[in-house]
């Protein structure tokens, strides 16, 4: 149901007299089902929409700006319910939670919607032809697909779905139809690696619409009793990764004068390799997907760094992280003390205990486990944490510890967040 919750003051939708409480029916005849028939239909700078108020049936003229937003909001962001994933991944992360967090983390998502307007990937499993018809008219674009393999027996066995394999037709179908597709592909030994792999890149390669891909391993966690037996991507894996998707990538270079195919840096680090440089990532379609963040971020740092005089004030302080990336910010550390040669400082690459220790990202590092880990050690000195830690716009922690439990508990003098190279040296520098 469109009933509409906030009318924004001064907006098209407030000047054509909507108001909180009407009942959005239709935009010049068509109807809204949701978010993006309200978009779509709203475009235009001038159009009727027909409201419900009051049981009573009424015409509105709205007139604005093209393209420029309608200006309300309504009980749900969607407007309809969001579409649940109907799989059950061999590698799905939700099924590796433990129990007794907050319920939304174990909900799982499959929408394309949400793909389109959040960057959410979906698997398309539980799309159908109007619904594939419906993306392609209205040109919604890009939408980021949760590959994995291109070999529909394959697909059937990872998602769990018998529908997963047929679904696939759906990636030529978006591709014909002018819509841009990021892929991605979550590595599992055994399963959808080596040959398998070069499959599904060439397949992929062969799609016009498929303009990013990454490749990232698998998140396994240390609760997995009941689940198909996994095994992580080891170093060995990794280099042969790296070669397979490298070698497709050199192709589209070659044709497309773009990469197009990217491994994540986790991929990277785990084969000890070094980080390709900024340049190789091009205008990093996938950057929040973990690839060339790295890069990304030490490139932001060490230009942040060459601003400035080396005369500035440091207070002591402590950069926690997770084992991943530990390495990379002991070298950022490193440049910084070539230029500030007596600064205090300290990497502390934390545990995950958690999740279990194969589990290395900083954005799944819970507060308990960064509280148990730092007990004595960064008391009076400033605590700098990656932004990826905390809930979005909160300072809650995954496992609902506040940011206010930290400075309870380690009585650090300052805490101090970054979500990039730059705000991490801003940060040491409590600019």
């Amino acid at each position: 149901m469109a009933k509409v919750t906030e009318v924004d003051a001064r907006s098209p939708a407030a000047m054509a007299g909507l108001k909180v409480g009407d009942e959005l029916k239709a935009i010049n005849g068509h109807e809204i089902h949701d978010v993006l028939d309200l978009i779509f239909y709203s475009y235009e700078p001038s159009f009727i929409i027909d409201v419900e108020r009051g049981g009573k049936r009424m015409g509105l003229r709205v007139k604005k700006q093209t393209g420029e937003p309608l200006g309300v909001e309504f009980e749900s962001y969607l407007i309809d319910q969001p579409r649940s994933c109907k799989n059950k991944c061999v590698f799905c992360f939700i099924d590796q939670m433990p129990p007794g967090m907050r319920d939304t983390l174990y909900f799982k998502d499959d929408d394309a919607r949400l793909s389109f307007l959040q960057g959410n990937y979906v698997t398309l499993t539980n799309l159908d032809d109007s619904d594939i018809k419906r993306i392609v008219d209205m040109r919604i674009s890009p939408i980021n697909v949760s590959v994995h393999t291109t070999n529909p027996e394959l697909r059937v066995k990872m998602l769990n779905n018998r529908f997963a394999g047929e679904k696939l037709k759906y990636l030529k179908t978006l591709s014909n139809g002018g819509v841009e597709i990021n892929a991605q592909i979550v590595l599992c030994p055994g399963y959808n690696d080596r040959d398998e792999l070069s499959r599904t890149l060439d397949d992929l390669a062969a799609l016009g619409g498929v303009v990013s891909c990454s490749i990232v391993p698998v998140g396994l966690s240390k609760y997995r009793d009941g689940l198909a037996k996994l095994d992580p991507v080891t170093k060995e894996d990794a280099l042969d990764i790296i070669e397979r998707v490298d070698a497709v990538g050199k192709k589209c270079l070659e044709t497309r004068g773009l990469r197009t195919f990217y491994c994540s840096d986790e991929i990277f680090l785990l084969a000890e390799k070094p980080l390709p440089d900024v340049d190789y990532y091009e205008d990093f379609p996938q950057l929040e997907n973990g690839v060339g963040m790295a890069a990304l971020f030490v490139d932001e740092f060490s230009a942040r760094l060459d601003e400035l005089s080396g005369d500035e004030k440091i207070e002591p302080f402590t950069l926690a992280t997770g084992t991943l990336f530990y390495p990379i910010l002991v070298k950022l550390i490193d440049l910084l003390r070539a230029k500030w040669h007596n600064i205090d400082a300290e990497v502390v690459a934390i545990k995950n205990r958690f999740f279990g220790e194969s589990i290395t990202v900083a954005g799944l590092v819970t507060g308990g486990d960064l509280i148990d880990q730092l007990r004595g050690r960064v008391d009076g000195r400033v605590l700098i944490l990656p932004s990826a830690m905390l809930r979005a716009g909160e300072d809650v922690f995954l496992d609902d510890v506040s940011v206010g439990d930290v400075r309870r508990e380690l009585k650090p003098s300052d805490v101090r967040t970054n979500s990039s190279g730059a705000e991490l040296l801003d940060a040491i520098l409590g600019i």
